[in-house]
């Protein structure tokens, strides 16, 4: 079962036509015990629930399939209880390391946060060709980079810091060598980047106190998972002053289904609206077409050989 929200590119389509029997539906709020009932690989999108009760409505599930690095949707010990084959990307650390966009987006989305680049568009769009009131505080050589969570993406972003002569340290309790604590990352840090995966342990990982540990006129960066971060201790930080700049690729209850209908509405929105000094994308950070043709097919072609299906080589 393959649903339209997935937008899969038409190749990564092609090959899983090629090689099973396609059944489209829009999303899973129009499963039906019947169109689940002979379904043996499931495509999961995130914000709709792979849990027990949809794998009892599919008695004859063997493969769920999502090309995420993060499996949140997906009941992961139910799936092993039940002998179902979970293809996704979260164990894939090989694959991975190929795959660079959300890095380089977080890269971006600090330069348009610090010199505020699309209100300074804005203005010269409009005539306004004046580059004294777009001064940006320092040059990132001189500042001070603090990321929490140093897995794939965390090194890469790091990586890419450091070739920009930035001070970098971060704060993972997964691994040994980073600061002793995130409140002490937070206090050394000029610009704060998220990395970390999103599961209960982490929500509101990035808290009021840790926000406000940060030095006065610091930068955050989330191209992680919003429910790690506390929103509205942000927001209130950016109309204080005591933050200069925040860039958002990712706000919390995004995949809720009618999260897109919401959020215009929201506080964040608004004061994106209103101020210049909050950036937000609509979680576009691995949006490249390459990326997204090379994590499906990867997906497609794990989820049919955990069928027994030989799907062959990737084409040039």
């Amino acid at each position: 079962m393959y649903y339209e929200v997935l937008c899969y590119q038409p190749a990564s389509l092609e090959l899983l036509s090629k090689h099973a029997d396609l059944r489209v539906l829009h999303d899973p709020r129009q499963d039906t015990d019947g169109s689940l009932a002979a379904v043996e690989l499931l495509f999961a999108p995130l914000g709709f629930a792979v849990d027990a009760e949809r794998m009892d409505r599919a008695p004859n599930l063997r493969v769920v399939a999502s090309n995420t690095t993060g499996v949140p949707h997906i009941d992961l010990a139910e799936c092993e209880r039940r002998g179902i084959h979970v293809c996704a990307l979260h164990d894939e650390p090989g694959f991975l390391e190929t795959i660079t966009p959300t890095a380089e987006h977080t890269i971006g989305l600090l330069l348009a946060a610090q010199r505020r680049t699309p209100a300074a568009h804005a203005a010269a769009s409009h005539g306004a060709w004046d580059r004294r009131p777009w001064g940006a505080s320092r040059m990132l050589s001189r500042a001070r980079l603090g990321i929490v969570g140093f897995g794939r993406l965390g090194r890469k972003v790091a990586r890419i810091a450091e070739a920009m002569e930035m001070a970098v340290a971060w704060y993972d309790p997964n691994r040994t060598g980073g600061a002793a604590s995130l409140l002490e990352l937070a206090r050394r840090s000029d610009v704060l980047s998220l990395h970390a995966p999103a599961n209960e342990s982490t929500r509101g990982l990035v808290s009021r106190e840790i926000l406000e540990a940060l030095p006065p006129g610091a930068i955050v960066i989330n191209t992680a998972r919003g429910e790690l971060l506390d929103t509205d201790a942000l927001l209130d930080l950016l109309d204080s002053g005591h933050l200069a700049a925040a860039a958002l690729d990712t706000v919390e209850g995004e995949y809720e289904p009618d999260f897109a209908e919401r959020f215009g509405a929201s506080r964040l929105a608004r004061h994106a609206r209103e101020h210049d000094n909050l950036v937000l994308t609509p979680h576009i950070g691995g949006s490249t077409l390459d990326a997204w043709a090379e994590t499906e097919a990867f997906v497609i072609r794990k989820a049919l050989r955990a069928l027994g299906i030989e799907p062959g080589e990737p084409g040039p």
